[in-house]
């Protein structure tokens, strides 16, 4: 006899009768479904709710959905919406096909011209009491001979945006098709939530998209478009490289670009001036801000999207990538109760990143943080961010006087560029705040140099800067492909690496596979030169701001310098001489 729902919980998960009473109490008096109750209320996770429904339906439950080896031909019969609004999918698991097709009656082989091949079919569905989309879904496909599973909405979601995305057409495809129309328009259409559901036949519209969609599944970072005099190249940026993605005909940059410029919501006609704008796309679970720039050079107008990812989960700061010394002096000089502590490299070195890490890392109810950014890349829960404005005045210096009326103890300063926010941000430090802040320069020591260029008196630095960080980024060796070597030893000189160490280390050198786009690398890690300012540094910056001096003064007291550090993570097999060369100071 089979059980009941109630017995399924009650026996397998251990709910009270007290709990379960409550939970029939509210589905009658509020007409909600039970899962969602349990769900809502957390009293189970929804694995645990689809074992359940597994066990009363007598449907089996998959943990994971491996789409790999499935087909994709349903996605011409199927609207995504369709099956994104019922969380369903059907995977056609090639592996499990057997010798059916092959003997198949003439006429049926004509019918199943008008529909799909559907033997051994496997729909995953998240409710099992959907049934009616169920057979909508086997009725316009013309299944008889599938399997039901349950799977977990974010499993099936991913295959649904997997499968739609691997249907789309190359963009070599798209190019060639606007090649063969020749008299493509552009029209101005209303922009979807989900780039995957946009199913526009405009060339350009689906070519658009695919240049996106393509640079988000790749993990880049920019997006550049840029005019030649015959021709035009479209490249993307991943973990700080450029790399070619198309080079379509030059007669298609004016069209491609103002599409852009229609979804950034900017000025189509001006192509004489620099113009900003912004779009907010969404990718299957990923959603993705985008900002958009364009300058005019002599060939038309060159466009940069930078992609910024708002799911993207902060790092944590034993993920930066901080040698445990310095691990542990920087959540040392973090907790200081005033001061100021700087953040210093070159844009896209990671200091964004960085500082986020470090709220995160003292983000408690007892303090109070707040932030002026530009533009606010993440959002962070408790902690107040102001994003900057030049249009209404709302400056970095003129959002920071209004700040300090607020009664913070933690203050982030996306970027001290002028004597005015400098003069505030020594201010906040002097009356009691901690400041964090950015700087470009090359390392720890210039940016002495670069804060009395500015403007900011040397007993001022002295009596407020309590450290300053100089980070980089070094690709991380794709471990499925990394492969042992010995360099020789100009290589091991070049880059300061002894023989003793090398002794003791096993060197690595990037390859190439799939899982990397053939690169060798994947993913980014920081390495870090940390300054603390004692009492002998900051009686030398009273004296002089020569950053040669404070960097030589610093070395005695064993400030280890970004280089040193990329050389422990080569010998450590996260990254390679080649990449530390190419990033840190000699």
């Amino acid at each position: 006899m089979t059980k009941s729902f109630s017995h399924i919980l009650k026996d397998n998960f251990g709910l009270s009768d007290e709990v379960i009473n409550e939970i029939y109490k509210q589905k009658n008096e509020k007409d909600e479904n039970i899962g969602e109750i349990l769900l809502k209320k957390k009293i189970i996770t929804e694995p645990q709710l689809l074992e359940a429904l597994s066990i009363y339906y007598n449907i089996p439950f998959w943990h994971n959905l491996s789409f790999e080896k499935f087909g994709i031909d349903f996605t011409q019969h199927v609207p995504i919406q369709f099956l994104k609004k019922h969380v369903m999918v059907p995977l056609e698991n090639r592996d499990q096909i057997s010798d059916y097709n092959n003997n198949l009656h003439q006429q049926n082989k004509q019918e199943q011209k008008e529909t799909i091949d559907t033997s051994d079919w496997i729909i995953a569905i998240n409710n099992p009491a959907h049934f009616q989309p169920l057979d909508d879904l086997v009725r316009v496909l013309g299944m008889d001979d599938f399997q039901i599973v349950l799977s977990t909405k974010d499993n099936i979601l991913s295959a649904i945006n997997i499968s739609y995305d691997l249907s789309r057409d190359s963009a070599e495809q798209l190019v060639q098709d606007m090649e063969e129309n020749g008299s493509t328009i552009i029209s101005e259409i209303e922009d979807t939530s989900d780039l995957l559901d946009d199913i526009s036949d405009a060339p350009i519209i689906k070519l658009v998209n695919h240049i996106i969609s393509q640079s988000i599944k790749a993990r880049a970072s920019d997006i550049h478009i840029e005019p030649y005099q015959t021709s035009f190249k479209v490249r993307y940026r991943v973990d700080g490289i450029l790399y070619d993605l198309l080079t379509p005909p030059k007669w298609i940059q004016p069209t491609l670009i103002s599409r852009i410029k229609v979804m950034a919501k900017m000025d189509i006609a001006e192509k004489r001036l620099p113009q900003d704008g912004r779009l907010e796309i969404k990718m299957g679970d990923q959603e993705i801000d985008v900002r958009v720039s364009t300058i005019p050079i002599s060939f038309g107008e060159r466009v940069v999207l930078r992609l910024l990812r708002k799911t993207s989960a902060l790092l944590n700061f034993s993920d930066l990538g901080l040698e445990p010394e310095k691990l542990n002096l920087l959540e040392n000089l973090v907790r200081s109760p005033s001061g100021i502590i700087l953040v210093t490299g070159p844009t896209g070195s990671g200091k964004t990143t960085t500082l986020y890490a470090i709220l995160s890392s003292i983000n408690i109810p007892d303090i109070n943080i707040i932030t002026i950014e530009d533009p606010v890349e993440y959002q962070i829960q408790g902690i107040s961010q102001i994003q900057v404005n030049p249009k209404i005045n709302l400056t970095f210096a003129q959002g920071l006087r209004s700040i300090v009326r607020q009664d913070p103890d933690v203050i982030l300063i996306g970027e001290i560029r002028d004597q005015e926010t400098a003069e505030i941000a020594v201010q906040s430090a002097l009356t009691g705040h901690l400041v964090f802040s950015t700087l470009h320069t090359n390392d720890s020591a210039s940016a002495i140099t670069r804060l009395v260029d500015i403007g900011v008196e040397p007993f001022l630095i002295s009596s407020t800067v309590i450290a300053v960080v100089a980070q980089r980024l070094v690709r991380i060796l794709c471990s499925d492909c990394k492969e042992p070597y010995t360099p020789d030893e100009i290589s091991l000189n070049g880059i300061g690496i002894t023989q003793n160490q090398f002794k003791n280390s096993i060197i690595y050198k990037a390859k190439g596979c799939e899982k990397c786009l053939n690169t060798g690398y994947r993913g980014r890690i920081g390495i870090f030169e940390i300054m603390t300012l004692g009492y002998k540094l900051k009686n030398l910056i009273l004296k002089t701001y020569d950053s040669y001096r404070i960097k030589e003064e610093a070395l005695r007291f064993n400030l280890v310098t970004l280089r040193q550090d990329g050389i422990q993570k080569v010998l450590n097999g996260i990254t390679t001489i080649e990449e530390v060369l190419r990033v840190a100071e000699k």
